[in-house]
């Protein structure tokens, strides 16, 4: 059975990585910390191998099909002993995490597949996996494109298609009344089926920005992540 951390920064294609991988497998399991990204690699999956083996589970969503073979879940609903062939856990610096931690170190310690396991995330993880588990593989992916700082802007300078997070509930609000002749969209406060509607459109280039807010306290991520 191999082990592999697959570590880096954001935009590495991590999680492509191990869709591609679990797909090379019999059965798998996925559990990912968001439900908006749950949702995204389900439909992805489904249309590669269609709705009858395809499951969804998250705090929000249950699909379960009588012959499902991948399961797509927020880690905190992962199926861990259904002897999957593949498991894999993305965002697993989480552990750190002091509300949502104790999940994901449980998946670090305990959830195996029978021929592969992926624990993707960030460097940083690196030596508390080498600590906690025997065996481990690293491989280590670089960022796609380069992150740069571009300076102070005006919100209605900003261009179409970008992305602005808030810390606060509150800030998002003021933004959004800001970037309202931009037609901007708030996907924190949207319902499930609005939530997949709006993220088709943005990958058509239908929406000009993109404003969510980064939840603080323990009842936030309850209700807004898993």
């Amino acid at each position: 059975m191999a082990i592999t951390a697959v570590l880096g920064p954001t935009n590495t294609g991590k999680t492509h990585y191990a869709i591609e991988r679990m797909l090379a497998h019999r059965t798998g399991v996925i559990g990912l910390p968001l439900r908006l990204l749950a949702r995204e690699v389900y439909d992805r999956l489904v249309k590669l191998r269609g709705p009858n083996v395809v499951a969804l589970i998250t705090g929000e969503e249950r699909i379960v099909p009588d012959r499902a073979a991948f399961w797509v879940c927020t880690v905190e609903a992962m199926p861990v002993g259904i002897g999957a062939d593949f498991v894999a856990v993305d965002e697993i610096q989480l552990c750190a995490d002091l509300d949502r931690g104790h999940v994901f170190t449980d998946r670090l310690l305990h959830a195996r597949g029978s021929r592969e396991t992926l624990f993707m995330g960030a460097e940083t993880m690196k030596p508390a996996i080498a600590a906690l588990v025997p065996k481990v593989q690293f491989l280590k992916r670089e960022r796609f494109s380069a992150l740069t700082y571009t300076g102070s802007k005006k919100i209605s300078r900003m261009q179409n298609r970008s992305a602005i997070v808030g810390f606060r509930s509150i800030t998002s609000m003021r933004l959004q009344r800001c970037c309202a002749g931009k037609k901007a969209v708030q996907r924190w406060s949207w319902g499930r089926s609005a939530r997949g509607r709006a993220t088709r459109k943005l990958s058509f280039i239908k929406t000009a920005m993109l404003i969510f807010w980064w939840p603080q306290t323990p009842s936030e991520w309850g209700s807004t992540l898993m």
